[in-house]
């Protein structure tokens, strides 16, 4: 797994030779960043599912301040953020709208933004406004809740393959050995 994973994740020599990374050279180049391990790949996954959940262009910031603070895996937890994207951006925050919804005991129909009208302008941005408003309080709780599911899911998800991976090559080697 070690092997596979380190074929598509940047090694420390990127770092050091890009020019705009030099002034986070001695936060950024740290062993244990770079360290492909059962612990470190599982914290990795975990912080990059968490922090995909963050709105706008600070999913990746985060990530790496997570592997900061965690001393984890610094590129895989930057590549687990991709797994939101235009594509599927929309229905995870749909889905952690419903689950604030259901948690928070709302009951109705859901709340649609408002068409957008160019003649009232003004009035649609009052109606997105208020549209907002009335979205942010289960949304935040659905996207708690929904990043700190899609964490412990990783971390254990990762935990297990890598386990299940180390049998396997155990095996292999037994086998091997007998033959």
């Amino acid at each position: 797994m070690r092997r596979l994973l380190r074929q598509y994740l940047p090694d420390r020599d990127t770092i050091h030779r890009n020019p705009w990374l030099r002034p986070f050279e001695n936060s950024l180049l740290h062993p244990r960043l770079w360290q492909l391990n059962r612990r470190s790949a599982a914290g990795a996954v975990a912080a990059g599912l968490v922090c995909g959940l963050i709105p706008g262009p600070l999913q990746m910031p985060g990530a790496a301040l997570c592997a900061l603070l965690f001393r984890i895996n610094l590129p895989l937890a930057l590549v687990t953020t991709l797994y939101t994207n235009p594509v599927t951006i929309v229905p995870l925050y749909l889905l952690a709208y419903q689950l604030g919804r259901w948690l928070l005991g709302e009951q109705g129909e859901l709340l649609l933004p408002p068409a957008f009208d160019a003649t009232q302008f003004v009035a649609w941005t009052q109606g997105m406004q208020d549209w907002m408003l009335a979205t942010a309080h289960p949304l935040a709780v659905g996207l708690l809740l929904l990043a700190t599911v899609l964490g412990v899911i990783g971390f254990f998800t990762v935990h297990i393959a890598w386990r299940l991976n180390l049998l396997r090559q155990q095996r292999r080697r037994r086998s091997s050995r007998s033959a």
